[in-house]
């Protein structure tokens, strides 16, 4: 049962993709974004440069977030979208003292965000450190987007709206793979896991699991009373032709290649939940909303469970109160008002 349902939710971006019927119209082109600003981590490349693509030809101002890709990726965005309203921050997300220097580069030219779209992910081909000693999944998938989140309104560049003001809202890139892990382990939290080729996939999933648990929790810690003030949703786009596996064995990339290509959506046809999340009207008045592919519902039990996500929030509270931010002492999170 337990391998039928892993077989199932690594398979599901595929298999839906074929098979699911939308219950979501794409959103239509003329609903636009002029004057808002969008930060997308991953522009760079894939699906996260094709958001930042579609962001841009409906008027939004990008700023394109990724380690790579400096300049050339931001001379694409402005050729295909027919437009100059772009700019390139480079960030390593597997570096959390670079994540810092993004947030203080965005504060320092006193920029606002009004939609933060978390896009940018990793899948080595074996276990690896990132800078500060976790496996790399765990720190690009999860802890660089809790400190980013955290600096991003600590520092008012996204704004919490109130009553007829605009409503900020962040994305989460998640990923239907998060139903293959059970739960997560808190008496190994944060500790480095060594593992190869067969494993990665697991891993994968529970760091996915750790970023579904945390956008639930994010999104009640910042709309307590049900009025939203940021929302705070979460999308998988199915499975997507990007270079996510650029890491695999070369034996194996003669027949993964032509298989997503086939399998696979393309980068600009697999934004429509992306953009469903960012522009659809109905999107900036709700919170904690999952879709997948182009349908509503709702994550895995263990991802909605209350209790492991504010224990996630003070565990990795705890965690990140080892790494200062560079040159100070770093206020552990934003305050909620909410106790612990």
């Amino acid at each position: 049962m337990k391998y039928n349902r892993k077989l199932r939710a690594f398979s599901s971006g595929v298999v839906d993709r074929f098979f699911q019927r939308p219950t979501l119209s794409p959103v239509p082109e003329r609903v636009r974004l002029d004057g808002r600003v969008c930060l997308v981590t991953g522009a760079n490349r894939g699906l996260g440069k094709a958001v930042a693509v579609d962001l841009v030809k409906r008027g939004a101002e990008v700023l394109m977030a990724c380690r790579g890709g400096h300049p050339e990726a931001g001379e694409d965005v402005r050729r295909l979208s027919g437009s100059d309203a772009v700019d390139m921050f480079r960030v390593d997300l597997a570096d959390l003292d670079s994540v810092h220097a993004l947030c203080d580069r965005l504060k320092r030219k006193r920029r606002t965000v009004d939609v933060l779209v978390l896009n940018a992910g990793v899948m080595p081909a074996k276990a690896r450190r990132s800078a500060q000693g976790y496996e790399l999944m765990f720190a690009v998938h999860f802890l660089a987007n809790r400190v980013l989140i955290d600096r991003l309104l600590a520092d008012g560049v996204v704004r919490p709206g109130g009553p007829g003001g605009e409503t900020p809202r962040i994305v989460f890139i998640v990923s239907e793979t998060h139903r293959a892990a059970d739960s997560i382990d808190f008496a190994s939290f944060g500790a480095f896991a060594d593992y190869g080729l067969q494993d990665g996939l697991k891993y994968y999933a529970f760091s996915k699991l750790h970023l579904c648990t945390y956008a639930q929790e994010l999104s009640r810690r910042l709309n307590p009373d049900g009025e939203v003030r940021v929302a705070v949703n979460s999308l998988c786009p199915g499975a997507v032709d990007s270079d996510l596996m650029r890491e695999a064995p070369w034996w194996l990339k003669p027949l993964l290649y032509p298989a997503k290509r086939l399998l696979f959506a393309a980068p600009d046809r697999a934004v429509a939940p992306v953009t469903h999340a960012c522009c659809a009207e109905d999107m900036g008045r709700r919170s904690g909303v999952y879709l997948h592919l182009m349908r509503e519902k709702e994550m895995s039990a263990p991802a909605m469970d209350t209790s492991a996500g504010a224990r996630l929030w003070r565990e990795s509270e705890a965690l990140l109160a080892r790494h200062p931010r560079p040159g100070e002492e770093r206020a552990a999170g934003f305050a909620t008002g909410e106790p612990e």
